[in-house]
């Protein structure tokens, strides 16, 4: 805490941000002077924030109190000192801090996204294993939405025209944002986040950028200011962002494809590999868990009604349909890309972009850790073209999505049932909020022909 109180010294910090994520990967927090910061070295919240949902809801009573102390209590929020970025958009010297969750006794709260992780690295530590990751993060430039009931439309570009058409890896049509894109550089290079490389996407205005690899929390951290950073630099520019996963209908979904290894917490040595440089035992039980436990831990990759639009089999959707693996195969879900033993990975492309960092990294560890200490065998690879039929194990849809996974038991008691059925909850809470809603399409084709 004394080097997370000189470093807010030394930037001469006004405010603190003291935010952690919820269950949806929104920041909840309080704002505070920085002197009011040091003095308290922490923030209570009620635990039932982290059971809100992305419209502000609360699962049913009955859920709700299950999970919940009925009497609302406080958490207490601590600051990490190694998660503290400045926030460069502000007018005043500003810093988020991002802070963990206990209770009363000093326990990490279990329905917190950040603490959810942090026990799934535990089991790695444990076994000495560092897992090593890199996401890649898809979004969405959009015009400015003040209308939710009409599409989204692409924003206009330096040459002051909207982009049309698809345009993979273009140059120029990435160029076309370069004020936007200069400031996210600018930004993401004052807090510290580990962005790698630029691309542009396959949709119109669709743009990925590559993080580092590196260590799992770190990374979930950077992501999830990440998002914030895209969206302020958008406001800035009198434009949007979405990190939806299927946000334009007939363009292709945003995914945050997750890579993975794992290496020898003491030396460094990639534990996917042989000596002899051939893939190693862990390696395809780790594939193996991925394969197992994907379909009970969808939710987690795909946590929206909207997160299941991406996936259309042989559509537009560009979302792998399936949890096959291959080697340098971009229609499997599990893509192993060429590379040397030393940096041997699996590339998971199932998540969505609007999937919570901490849980689809938890969901990712949690799946693999299983395959390799339940020494599960992975299928065959695929060495041409996936099918382009949807995995007749995966679900593909919300709510048999959510009832899979809670009757996992061995998920339950590795993540803690607590978490388990609070995030059930709100998920369920959310789709009920959404079934509510009449959509553009029902009033289309069925207003006036049923």
């Amino acid at each position: 805490m004394d080097d997370l109180i000189k470093w807010l010294k030394d930037n001469r910090v006004t405010e603190v941000e003291c935010i952690t994520p919820d269950q949806t990967g929104i920041a909840r927090g309080k704002i505070m002077p920085t002197n009011k910061f040091i003095a308290e070295r922490g923030i209570r919240l009620p635990e039932s924030v982290l059971l809100q949902t992305a419209t502000g809801d609360y699962p049913d009573d009955e859920a709700y109190y299950s999970i919940l102390d009925p009497a609302d209590i406080d958490m207490i929020l601590r600051p990490d000192p190694n998660a503290a970025f400045l926030v460069p958009w502000t007018l005043e010297p500003t810093a988020h801090v991002i802070h963990d969750c206990y209770d009363s006794v000093g326990n990490l709260i279990e329905l917190s996204p950040r603490a959810v992780l942090k026990k799934v690295l535990g089991l790695y530590e444990a076994k000495g294993w560092k897992p090593i990751v890199a996401p890649e993060v898809e979004f969405y430039l959009t015009q400015r939405c003040t209308d939710p009931d009409l599409p989204l439309e692409p924003p206009i570009g330096r040459s002051g025209r909207k982009e049309s058409g698809r345009q993979s890896f273009s140059i120029d049509a990435a160029n076309e944002y370069d004020p936007i894109i200069e400031d996210v550089y600018d930004w993401c290079e004052a807090q510290g986040l580990d962005i790698d490389t630029l691309i542009h996407e396959e949709g119109t205005a669709q743009m990925e950028f590559n993080f580092r690899h590196g260590d799992a929390l770190k990374l979930a951290d950077q992501v999830f200011v990440f998002k914030r950073t895209v969206r302020e630099a958008a406001l800035k520019h009198n434009i949007g962002a979405t990190f939806m996963a299927k946000p334009i209908t007939g363009e292709p979904g945003s995914s945050m494809h997750i890579h993975q290894s794992l290496v020898d917490a003491k030396t460094g040595k990639n534990l996917f590999s042989n000596p002899d440089g051939s893939a190693s035992k862990q390696f395809l039980n780790y594939i193996g868990g991925l394969q197992a436990y994907i379909p009970q831990l969808m939710p987690m990759f795909a946590p929206n009604m909207n997160s299941y639009r991406r996936y259309l089999p042989g559509a537009d959707g560009n979302a792998p349909v399936n949890i096959e693996w291959g080697e340098e195969n971009r229609t499997v879900g599990l893509r192993v890309p060429q590379a040397s033993p030393e940096s041997r990975r699996v590339e998971n492309r199932l998540p969505g972009a609007d999937t919570n960092p901490y849980l689809a990294m938890a969901a990712n560890l949690a799946c693999g850790y299983l395959g390799m200490v339940k020494d599960l065998k992975p299928r065959k690879p695929v060495t041409g073209r996936a099918g382009a039929e949807a995995d007749p194990d995966v679900p593909f849809n919300l709510e048999a999505a959510l009832e899979i996974m809670a009757e996992c038991q061995e998920m339950r008691e590795l993540l803690g049932p607590t978490f388990v059925d609070g995030f059930i909850a709100t998920r369920w809470a959310e789709y009920e909020g959404f079934k509510r809603v009449i959509s553009s399409w029902e009033r289309e084709f069925l207003l006036s022909t049923v």
